[in-house]
């Protein structure tokens, strides 16, 4: 008898062994696109043995956990710009994570003060210049020069209301109010090339063949550009700048990240946003991707390092959220994008 309760023991046990370790995964849903992250995920799976399932979309992540619902299978949701990460919050989509390991790996700055989100990277808007017909930009230069008239015709973007450039014009409705904001956009109007199309590669791909001089773009797409045979031709004709440097700085924003609110691998979840905030998880970031590791300490690439230090503008994400809504109508009254 006892020799059949020790055999039902052991069953049991290998079973929850078996099972336990077929459960071992976590499920990410994702702006930004795989192969950004996926270098990170391998290294994550490596030394924890939990698989990442990756969920990419360009849009409508938010849209797709309302339908959900409880029944999302979403554990970690991955974004960029804290329009979105402010979004999901405010619709009530994600959850506390109080963790000493990533409050202590995430400046306050880059976090939410509930502990709703979390940085993981960021980035500069900087300014590109075309190398032949501008030079390197004097640090004298401002994102309101861009709307001076002596660069009519010769300024590249995207669209006004993609979040990067949407976050831009919130930072300057932050420092410089409604009003001024508006006669800026009026101004850098009065000064594109062309009407805002393609992507922030698509602008330095614009200054290479003469389109235009100067264009506002994400720092590291500068980086990826160079390990791309036809790209690295364009990035090779610009000159990266990191505006108002004798002012509030460079504006900055971050990829960062949050846990769904019906996490249903929690704890696989939480080891995942460790990892991602640790030592080894930032330098890949910084290495891969260009982009500035938000861990205090992490050293950058060399090609990022080569491009200077600068300044940060240091108004609060939180404050750039608030005024989106703003900044879209600014741009619709001033028909930036038209």
């Amino acid at each position: 008898m006892k020799r059949i309760k020790l055999m039902f023991l052991v069953f049991h046990l290998v079973l929850s062994a078996i099972v336990t370790a077929a459960t071992q995964e976590v499920n990410v849903y994702s702006y930004r696109q795989p192969f950004l992250i996926k270098p990170m995920f391998d290294e994550f799976t490596k030394e924890t043995g939990i698989k990442v399932n990756v969920r990419f979309a360009k849009k409508g992540l938010a849209e797709k956990l309302i339908r959900e619902g409880e029944h999302s299978p979403a554990d970690v949701i991955l974004t960029v710009d804290i329009s979105r990460l402010a979004d999901l919050t405010n619709k009530g989509l994600v959850q506390k994570v109080a963790n000493k390991v990533i409050e202590k790996n995430v400046p306050p700055q880059y976090r939410d003060k509930e502990n709703e989100w979390f940085g993981l990277t960021v980035r500069a808007r900087s300014v590109y210049s075309s190398k032949d017909r501008i030079g390197k930009l004097s640090k004298d230069f401002t994102y309101d020069d861009l709307a001076a008239p002596k660069f009519k015709g010769k300024i590249c973007t995207r669209s006004g209301k993609h979040p990067y450039n949407l976050s831009l014009v919130s930072a300057m409705i932050a420092h410089k109010g409604e009003e001024k904001t508006k006669e800026w956009l009026i101004g850098m109007k009065k000064n594109l090339a062309r009407k805002p199309q393609s992507n922030d590669r698509g602008q330095i791909k614009a200054i290479k063949e003469g389109l235009c001089d100067l264009s506002l773009g994400n720092s590291y797409y500068l980086g990826k550009m160079f390990n791309d045979e036809e790209q690295s031709v364009w990035a090779k004709s610009v000159h990266i700048n990191f505006p108002s440097q004798k002012e509030a700085g460079t504006h900055v924003n971050i990829s960062g990240m949050a846990m769904a609110k019906y996490a249903p691998n929690r704890d696989n979840a939480v080891k995942l946003m460790e990892f991602l905030t640790s030592k080894k998880a930032q330098e890949m970031y910084a290495e891969i991707n260009y982009e500035y590791p938000v861990k205090e300490g992490v050293k950058i690439s060399d090609l990022v390092r080569s491009w200077g230090d600068f300044k940060a503008d240091t108004v609060p994400l939180s404050k750039i959220a608030a005024n989106h809504t703003i900044a879209v109508r600014l741009l619709d009254e001033v028909k930036f994008d038209l």
